[in-house]
């Protein structure tokens, strides 16, 4: 096998291995966490999970039997919220 479809290979096996969202999804500091959880639970959410996800932190939430998406900015300010 020539030296360019080695490394062409290798480069398409490696990103097969890779889970799709590893390089666009994180876990944020626990501080970061706590303190979505703590402003989302004043009002009436109970969160599920937090993620860092595109830059923006993405909380997954329950608040009265329906599924949210949360979107905060860096600021932990609400920037739109998606009934999932």
């Amino acid at each position: 096998m020539s030296p360019t479809r080695l490394t062409l290979a290798a480069a398409l096996a490696a990103m097969l291995a890779l889970p799709a969202n590893a390089e666009t999804e994180a876990a944020p500091s626990a501080e970061v966490q706590a303190q979505i959880t703590t402003l989302l639970t004043a009002q009436g959410y109970d969160v599920r999970r937090v993620a860092l996800k595109d830059g923006l932190y993405e909380a997954y939430a329950v608040k009265e039997g329906h599924v949210y998406e949360i979107y905060l900015n860096e600021s932990l300010e609400i920037l739109r919220t998606n009934e999932g």
